[in-house]
């Protein structure tokens, strides 16, 4: 008798907590390429079957590096900083410590749906240069 009813009803090859993996992906490489995937599978301490499924899904997950995410982010906080900032010493004016420090807080208040903006527009971009 099972321990727990979940155990008995879960199909053969399938891992609690998920459905079975029963579909494949196939590609053809190089041997220079199966090494280097190799390589970095291990670097991962991974299966090379399972390193691939992950930076695979990773990529449908999301169509950008998240460091990279991060790094235009910071990138964007900058811009908004700078712009915000020089906007009023181009002017001739003085920045109180109270401005500077709303200024602070407004930059970081906003400068991840800058980067999410930039991204979604530069996705736009892109997917109306491939129907072109």
């Amino acid at each position: 008798m099972p321990v727990n009813q979940v155990d008995a009803v879960r199909k053969k090859g399938a891992v609690r907590g998920r459905e079975s993996r029963d579909k494949s992906l196939n590609t053809k490489l190089t041997t220079a390429e199966l090494a280097a995937v190799e390589a970095m599978a291990e670097a991962d301490g991974r299966a090379v079957g399972e390193w691939v499924r992950e930076i695979v899904l990773k990529a449908t997950r999301s169509p950008s590096d998240p460091g990279s995410e991060q790094l235009l982010t910071e990138i964007l906080g900058l811009q908004l900083f700078l712009t915000n900032a020089l906007s009023a010493v181009v002017c001739g004016e003085r920045m109180s410590t109270e401005q500077y420090q709303e200024l602070m807080r407004n930059v970081r208040a906003n400068k991840r749906r800058a980067a999410q903006d930039a991204i979604a527009q530069y996705l736009a971009e892109n997917k109306e240069e491939r129907h072109a």
